[in-house]
């Protein structure tokens, strides 16, 4: 298993202290949109299968800079893709993987799941850029015949994330007593995943998952925003020793972001059912 990451500010070398020495594992630290470098890599290690992860995937700051989004998510996939077709003159027993996000359907309304039928309506210029980068992995399977799977999931939460996701973000201001920002009226609603649950999801979609399949991963375990961060407060008030309802009037109503999608939840029926 070689891990590929460029070390972004949310890239952490710790969070791979458990399998960092395993004698299957390498870490190379390279950029997928350096192309040329994407090349050398797949020289090197000649992959029979790529899981693809690496993503720009803060909305906020896909507002503040869409082009970055652009170059990874799009660009580094093309890339990605590329290298791949190149080093391979067939492709029995290859698989590239593609991980997206549930983002790429747009908002739902107050009933109703996201199907892998939806079709596509992003939103922001983070989800137009994952929804075209799922685009071109379906493109390049029908144009060069490259077995793929591509996998849409909700909101991961989880040990070791990276602190601008909400619940991290909020669990560290109340420890800290700053505010906890809510945006607008803090009725949208999420999907939440636990990130180890994804993980079994990945490991058995790229082992057991049909060729150019889509698969929904969620969790069923809806929440508004403002219901969440309630119940992080009446949590953190216990682990912290603090006085009952303390934590919650931290909570400050800041201006709605652009485009903010009111809510997303995924019907995870097919990959139950048939994986």
């Amino acid at each position: 298993i070689v891990n590929v990451d460029t070390l972004t500010y949310a890239g952490n070398l710790e969070n791979l202290s458990d399998v960092e020495e395993l004698p299957n594992y390498q870490f190379e630290k390279v950029d997928i949109v350096d192309a040329a470098a994407v090349d050398l890599l797949f020289d090197k290690y000649q992959p029979e299968g790529v899981i693809h992860l690496a993503a720009e995937s803060h909305v906020d700051r896909s507002i503040e800079d869409p082009l970055a989004f652009v170059r990874t998510n799009i660009f580094g996939t093309v890339n990605l893709l590329n290298s791949f077709k190149r080093i391979h003159s067939e492709f029995t027993g290859k698989r590239f993987y593609h991980i997206s996000t549930d983002e790429v359907y747009g908002t739902l309304g107050k009933e109703g799941l996201f199907q892998e039928s939806n079709a596509y309506d992003p939103n922001s210029p983070y989800s137009a850029s994952k929804a075209s980068s799922d685009h071109f992995v379906r493109a390049y399977g029908e144009t060069y015949g490259i077995p793929y799977v591509v996998t849409n999931c909700s909101n991961n939460y989880g040990p070791n994330q990276f602190p601008e996701k909400l619940i991290p973000l909020f669990i560290n201001n109340i420890v800290e007593e700053k505010p906890l920002p809510v945006y607008g009226d803090g009725q949208y609603t999420r999907d939440w995943l636990y990130v180890v649950d994804h993980a079994r999801a990945i490991d058995l979609v790229f082992h057991e998952g049909k060729n150019g399949e889509t698969y929904n991963i969620g969790g069923f375990n809806e929440w508004t925003n403002l219901d969440l961060i309630k119940v992080l407060c009446i949590q953190m008030d216990e682990k912290l020793g603090r006085e009952k309802g303390s934590s919650e009037k931290l909570i400050t109503y800041v201006k709605d972001r652009p485009g903010h999608d009111r809510r997303y939840a995924i019907d995870a029926t097919k990959i139950n059912k048939e994986l």
